[in-house]
């Protein structure tokens, strides 16, 4: 086999040439290459030129949750491709069913499991289902609830439903029906209170909304149970408690978002099993197969289930629905073992251990006069940076960029806020693949801390 990283040239070349790369502006590529990975072993990648690389991102964007080169997903993978490698989802296979089940044990108030590729496709088949179920029982409850600095996803439903509008921006206008609440983010609190005397503010809103709005035109909220891409910013543990307790006040599925939260991200196999609270529906992707192959669920209770199984002639009274890459066998072959990774080699236990591990060593750094808080559960953390501590006025994105650039220049890899909130991306990022050691943190934070007095000087 030829080694790639003889032909980078040429690679770098067709590159330039052929790619439509994400969230990236093409301009930058006339001066500088752009980056193409071709190897990875661990919690390290390799770039087209032999670079080495700490990956203290989980490939990018936080989904590599069991490392790269897991021979034993990659297998099983492999088996299931050459026995049955698809079917249309409206028949069955065995590891999808088996997928199925074992989500439903891991989650035994959610009984229900509707298989599709991407987390923004499956936001978007909860959406359907929160609306479809309502005029099932006779109402016409549509209107969907979303949290500022939140996001779900790139699809029109998904872009609607984010609170992020240099995501939404020059895509207007978007879908009726999705209304924001105000983010948990007690840093810089939109309603002017302070923790713990604001009577959980943020959460109430919810009530006011659904007032305002309307409690017969209301069918779910969508929330993240830690905000990820809006800054990693954790809720106050009386957050989701006032949330359940309104929703189920006025009939509102709560819909838990947990795309990047989910398979051990935080510390617990799922984000929202931090607080005592049970969703009607959740939604996941990335760390379900690791991203060894695409793959999304949508799941939901057996009561709202129920609500679907009506008359077979009745063209409305079925989830008429459907995704092609549903019925990929050998991903949900793959997820079957990745969640038996997490499992056997307790990854949850250690994405806490290495976590704390991680924040303890970042801590540190909130004496420095430019990281204005520095935040996250498990192995998901991000480091708020501001021009001034007092006003807390952020840094700017450019600024931001520098400092993981020169994290780069030490071998590791780190992220950022990107393009999401204008003037608010200023917020560093890093969730490494759960499989981490102690060692590998260390590096991480003598990185970090290498590039904020670099960048500040």
């Amino acid at each position: 086999m030829t080694d790639i990283s003889m032909n980078a040239d040429q690679l770098v070349k067709l590159d330039r040439e052929c790619m439509w790369h994400h969230i990236i502006q093409h301009k930058i590529f006339d001066a500088v290459e752009p980056t193409i990975m071709v190897e990875g072993k661990g919690c390290m990648v390799k770039d087209v030129h032999g670079r080495e690389y700490l990956d203290g991102l989980s490939g990018g964007v936080w989904c590599i949750n069991v490392g790269y080169g897991e021979d034993r997903v990659s297998d099983a993978i492999h088996r299931q491709l050459k026995k049955l490698p698809y079917y249309a989802g409206s028949a069955g296979n065995p590891p999808s069913i088996l997928m199925a089940k074992k989500l439903t044990e891991l989650m035994p108030y959610l009984q229900r499991v509707f298989i599709s590729n991407s987390g923004s496709e499956a936001n978007e088949k909860a959406f359907k289902i929160s609306r479809q179920y309502n005029r099932l029982k006779g109402k016409d409850k549509y209107k969907i609830i979303y949290r500022e600095r939140d996001y779900h996803g790139t699809t029109f439903a998904a872009m609607s439903a984010t609170g992020q509008p240099e995501r939404i921006m020059g895509y207007e206008p978007l879908l009726p029906g999705f209304y924001g609440i105000p983010p948990v983010y007690c840093y810089r609190c939109s309603l002017g209170k302070t923790y713990p005397g604001c009577d959980i503010a943020c959460a109430r809103a919810l009530e006011k909304l659904i007032l305002a709005e309307g409690p017969d035109t209301v069918a779910s909220v969508i929330l993240e149970p830690i905000t990820a891409g809006g800054g990693i910013i954790v809720p106050v543990d009386e957050y989701f408690n006032v949330i359940q307790e309104i929703c189920k006040k006025y009939d509102v599925l709560l819909i838990m978002d947990e795309v990047v939260n989910g398979f051990g991200r935080t510390g617990k196999m799922f984000g929202h099993q931090h607080w005592d609270v049970k969703p009607d529906m959740l939604t996941t992707a990335k760390g379900i197969a690791s991203s060894y192959m695409p793959l999304s669920v949508t799941m939901a209770t057996n009561d709202i289930f129920k609500v679907f199984l009506n008359d077979p002639g009745d063209t409305l009274a079925y989830f008429r629905d459907i995704s092609t890459y549903g019925g990929c066998a050998a991903a949900c072959a793959g997820a079957l073992e990745n969640i038996k990774i997490i499992e056997d080699s307790k990854l949850c236990e250690n994405s806490e251990k290495m976590g704390s591990y991680l924040m303890e060593g970042l801590k540190e750094f909130e004496s420095l006069p430019f990281v204005g808080q520095v935040r996250g559960k498990g192995l998901f953390v991000g480091i708020e940076l501001v021009e001034d501590k007092k006003t807390k006025a952020p840094v700017s994105e450019g600024l931001a960029g520098k400092v993981v650039a020169a994290v780069k220049e030490k071998g590791v890899l780190i992220g950022k806020m990107n393009r999401s909130i204008s003037g608010y991306n200023n917020v560093l990022t890093m969730a490494p693949p759960l499989i981490i050691k102690k060692d590998e943190i260390d590096r991480i934070v003598t990185a970090v801390k290498y590039a904020l007095e670099k960048c500040r000087i």
